[in-house]
């Protein structure tokens, strides 16, 4: 029988904020208006997407949801943690975890229909991130 390979996000946890610290030479920046996007994305929707951490609680994919949890007030968060990881891999994915989601692009005529339809429901589109 072929052994499955185990991957983080076949564990969530939960982890108080307070263990969590961040990658000190995260590149990505996340200004104040930013982190209140995520804040209030989390207000609406809950807690989506889990933290990744390394096994002593750094993060490696997360920091402005973490940042948004500390606005909050939260307690904790989920968490997953990335095990085995050499430090190449958790370098690069902090990285990558960024630069590869600024990648993808826009349907631009979908967009703006389901944006137009949003609005229409009342919804608040800010939420989206688009204004």
């Amino acid at each position: 029988m072929k052994k499955t390979v185990e991957w983080p996000a076949d564990r969530v946890e939960r982890r108080a904020v307070a263990e969590l610290g961040p990658y000190a030479r995260n590149s990505r920046t996340h200004s104040p208006a930013q982190v209140d996007q995520i804040a209030a994305s989390i207000r609406e929707w809950g807690w989506t997407t889990p933290v990744l951490v390394d096994e002593d609680g750094t993060i490696i994919a997360g920091h402005g949801r973490v940042m948004a949890a500390q606005k909050l007030a939260l307690p904790e968060v989920p968490v997953m943690v990335a095990r085995g990881w050499t430090e190449a891999q958790r370098r690069a994915y902090v990285i990558a975890d960024n630069k590869l989601a600024l990648n993808a692009g826009w349907d631009d005529a979908a967009l703006k229909i389901e944006l137009a339809e949003l609005q229409g429901l009342d919804f608040d589109i800010g939420l989206t991130g688009f204004d």
